[in-house]
């Protein structure tokens, strides 16, 4: 027995000697032990320390020593003790834990050169610039406001409250929140502060969630400590507020309590349906080595969290550094701040103990190039100095457990499946790639909530309505009574009931009642919230859409132009208007030409187009005015005559068929009587031009057209409108579609001219980012796409219309009809080319048959030639008959020239006298 004692001692002289000569290394940590992440990361850094001193590939000859400050929820002790760090030649410290003590700190660490590395400081304001020698070891806030941004516009929320601490930890974090929300097309409406947690109480919350639950908002962002955020739910579920409707999104300190304290039975009712973010930690042996071991380093007290994971890694990242750090040559050593020495009115503040760490910009530099795998994964910083690849889980509270909905990093988005799957992939966060699982929202539903609710005022929607004067049957009270009537009115009533939740509202009527009023001003009460919600022909216009949100249009519009018209007087050469004169002169010469086409194709052929020059000339009239009337008598029997004449009775048609519609359009059609064709026309007129009163088209023709304000004039009834018209007072009115059909349905002796302008339609007005203009636009949607939207317009715009007038009296040109003549032309000359070439053809064979040797004059040719042309068909080929039956016979009889010439000679004679 003696023996063995005496081994144990020998053994523990001889180890102490062993670590007596090696070098000690001093790093510090600044914690809050009593809170979890202080609890847990004190736990893990110690076992950190243990690994690296027993691991002789990391500073062989050197230990690592590791120093605890408890901060004791003290801003003032956090200083005390960093202080006490930088006289005791600490080369890193680890911490503080919180963002507020960060700002504070991280000044002495750029002083004195002495890195400062955080896990659990997330403020994103912590810029490297500023403070180059405070280091984040884990994603900071600038990554988590931007998931909970990405899962506000993963469920289609557009506004957010945010219920926060109001000190540097949680405070910067909200603006960031405020910004990626934007990003999103979101906002955050509300943003309810409470005071530092030594301060604030009960009564704090409780005023705060009052104030929150009259908002519309109903998604609420709670980011506080751990402590703080479970009384918030206590007093919320008080307050009724963890019922259904409401989406509640905390923070990472939920997540830290559900991992490392659990959820009582007490606080699980007031959790359920709430959706939490944690640091993501992908699975590894590693990981889960050290899981097994956390029950014997913690003694059951508390559970591993992600942030004993990275406080872990943290010291491995020291020890990392430091190891690089001495193999590059480095040495521990500390120089005096001559700043310090001698500072006049610090006496006993012994600020000359505070030494600068020689070799600090390196270690800091060895420290920024970390790259290694530990508990939390692949370890190491992007050139702005974030840890790579941050990832959060996103977890759904049930019961007393957390279940996992998905996955956020900033490379993949939001995904069902583990973030690190998708590295090696090219980024896609294209919204069909975005993923979560079902959520059970508060009050035990897996329906959506809508995620907004009409503020708890006491008030139903205060819904602004125009008193129009004229054009009732678009807006009407019904005898001064609470009855409103119209086409916007029953629209509004039609969709209101498909929004799927009640909308308590009232109407309240805009104007005095004398004169229609300023929509541009009922408009901006809304965007005052005068008025909640604005409902009647409101055009949609640009700078309305500045100001506020409009449903979509219910109706199609658009600035047209009006006119007078009258009657044109006819008189006794009226038939004469539908053509031009030069398209009666190119007519009338197309009616010379089929004659002449068709004579000379017929002529040989046909003894209609034969006899005396007279009697051709007289049928070449004939049959060209005949074919006006399809009348003609006489037969086409060649081929290409029928083909030019077939062409020719197309065009006639053609032809005739407009020449009727032109002339019964000009005696029976009341035409214009004034030069505007269109709003161009009207703009190069020195005239007055009517408008509506109230209407955006004042504004529009001042702004956008140039038009002087003199010479518009404001006109408030279709019976002024008619009685301006007529007297000459205005030249033209510019107004609205809908409101120009009601005054012509009752009003024939005016017309639209020209193309209507500045197409737009009429909506619904709400505040900027309202959620029911939203609901209202697939209201209206609804009623476009099931045919009722059509019923009511019918019933109250669909009135009798006068029969619609031609705007435009100009006779019919010859471009009208060019390319028929064209056509024709080019058949006309084709054909007589064919015709041509034939005749030759035929000449060719009879001329070579009956030509005389000796006689080659070309006269003499061309005279045959137009003589053979002249010739009937039939006659010619009888001459080349003979001709040949005469060359035959004379084959055959030998020894009798003499009769044979003189018989020949007479056969010729005949022929000549012929």
């Amino acid at each position: 027995m003696r023996g063995l004692i005496f081994v144990l001692i020998t053994g523990i002289l001889l180890l102490s000697l062993v670590f007596s000569k090696m070098d000690t290394v001093n790093i510090g940590t600044i914690v809050v032990v009593k809170t979890i992440n202080g609890k847990v990361s004190t736990i893990a850094m110690k076992a950190a320390v243990d690994d690296v001193n027993s691991d002789p590939n990391i500073l062989p000859g050197k230990r690592l020593s590791l120093s605890v400050h408890d901060a004791n929820f003290s801003g003032f002790l956090s200083i005390v003790g960093a202080l006490r760090y930088m006289e005791a030649d600490i080369v890193a410290v680890i911490g503080p834990q919180s963002s507020v003590m960060a700002h504070v700190l991280s000044n002495l660490a750029n002083e004195l050169h002495v890195p400062f590395l955080s896990f659990t400081a997330s403020d994103p304001s912590l810029s490297p610039l500023q403070y180059p020698y405070f280091i984040q070891t884990a994603p900071n806030d600038l990554y988590q406001m931007t998931a909970i941004a990405e899962i506000v516009s993963y469920f289609s929320y557009h506004e957010v409250t945010a219920i926060y601490t109001d000190d540097d930890q949680f405070r910067n974090s909200i603006y960031t929140l405020g910004d990626k929300l934007s990003e999103k097309r979101s906002k955050l409406s509300y943003k309810a502060a409470l005071p530092p947690e030594s301060t604030f109480s009960a009564q704090d919350i409780h005023n705060a969630l009052v104030n929150v639950r009259s908002m519309e908002a109903r998604v609420v962002v709670v980011h506080t400590y751990s402590k703080t955020g479970l009384s918030i739910f206590e007093a919320a579920k008080n307050l009724g507020m963890m019922k259904k409707g409401y989406v509640w999104i905390a923070t990472t300190w939920l997540s830290t309590v559900l991992d490392s304290n659990g959820i009582s039975s007490r606080n699980a009712s007031a959790l359920q349906g709430v959706i939490t973010l944690r640091p993501h930690v992908p699975d590894s042996v590693q990981k889960r080595v050290f899981e097994k071991r956390w029950k014997l380093l913690s003694n059951g007290s508390i559970g591993l969290n992600p942030y004993g994971l990275y406080a872990y890694d943290t010291v491995w990242m020291i020890a990392r550094a430091l190891d690089k750090f001495f193999n590059e040559g480095g040495n521990i050593s500390f120089s005096n701040d001559p700043r310090l020495t001698g500072l006049k009115g610090t006496q006993g503040l012994n600020l000359g103990a505070l030494s600068i760490f020689d070799g600090g910009k390196q270690l800091r530099a060895n420290l920024l190039q970390t790259n290694m795998t530990g508990l939390t994964g692949p370890v190491g910083f992007t050139p702005d100095r974030s840890m790579i690849h941050p990832s959060f889980d996103i977890i759904n509270v049930v019961g007393t457990q957390g279940r996992v909905l998905g996955y956020w990093s900033n490379h993949s988005g939001l995904t069902v499946q583990s973030p690190e799957t998708f590295y090696a992939k090219p980024s896609n966060r294209s919204y069909d790639n975005q993923q979560l699982r079902s959520v059970i929202w508060p009050g035990n539903t897996r329906e959506k909530p809508r995620g907004w609710e009409f503020s708890n005022n006491g008030r139903p929607l205060r819904i602004g309505v125009p008193k129009r004067v004229s054009f009732k049957e678009i807006v009407t009270q019904v005898n001064g009574s609470h009855d409103i009537r119209g086409f916007s009115i029953d629209v509004f009533l039609a969709a209101i009931k498909l929004v799927p939740y009640p909308v308590p509202y009232e109407f309240v009527m805009f104007g005095d009642g004398h004169k229609n009023p300023s929509y541009t001003e009922f408009v901006s009460k809304v965007a005052y919230n005068v008025f909640d919600a604005a409902v009647g022909d409101i055009a949609i216009t640009t700078n309305r859409t500045k100001t506020v949100d409009f449903t979509q249009p219910y109706i199609e519009s658009a600035l047209v132009v009006v006119v007078p018209i009258k009657k044109i007087d006819s008189n006794a050469w009226a038939f004469f208007w539908p053509f031009t004169p030069l398209m009666w002169a190119i007519t009338a010469v197309f009616f010379i030409i089929i004659g002449v086409v068709v004579w000379i194709l017929e002529h040989r052929l046909n003894d209609e187009f034969r006899g005396p020059p007279k009697q051709q000339l007289v049928t070449i009239l004939w049959f060209t005015l005949s074919t006006m009337f399809f009348s003609h008598r006489e037969n086409t029997v060649s081929t290409l005559g029928r083909l030019v004449l077939f062409i020719w009775l197309f065009v006639v048609l053609i032809i005739n068929s407009s020449y009727t519609a032109s002339l019964t359009s000009i005696l029976t059609v009341q035409q214009l009587s004034s030069p505007i064709r269109g709003i161009e026309s009207l703009i190069s007129t020195n005239e007055r031009i009517g408008f509506q009163v109230g209407s955006f088209a004042e504004n529009y023709m001042i702004e956008e057209l140039n038009i002087p304000k003199s010479r518009l004039m404001a006109l408030g009834s279709p019976q002024e409108y008619a009685e301006k018209l007529g007297a000459g007072t205005v030249a033209a009115i510019v107004d609205e579609q809908p409101y120009i059909d009601l005054f012509l349905s009752t009003n024939c002796g005016f017309q639209v001219v020209g193309q209507e302008f500045t197409k737009s339609g009429w909506g619904f007005a709400f505040p900027r980012d309202s959620p029911l203009a939203v609901d209202m636009s697939t209201a209206i949607l609804t009623l476009s796409e099931n045919g009722e939207l059509q019923k009511i317009h019918n019933y109250w715009l669909k009135k009798k219309t006068c029969a619609p007038p031609n705007a435009d009296s100009d006779q019919l040109q010859l471009e009208s009809f060019w390319g028929l003549f064209l056509i024709f032309g080019v058949v006309c000359a084709l054909a007589l080319l064919i015709y041509f070439c034939m005749t030759v053809r035929q000449f060719g064979k009879h001329h070579s048959a009956l030509q005389d040797p000796s006689s080659k004059s070309g006269s003499r040719s061309v005279r045959k030639f137009l003589s053979f042309a002249d010739e009937k068909e039939k006659v010619s080929k009888s001459k080349l008959k003979r001709k040949r039956e005469m060359s035959m016979s004379m084959g055959h009889v030998n020894g009798r020239e003499v009769d044979s010439r003189n018989r020949s000679n007479r056969i010729q004679a005949e022929f000549d006298e012929e």
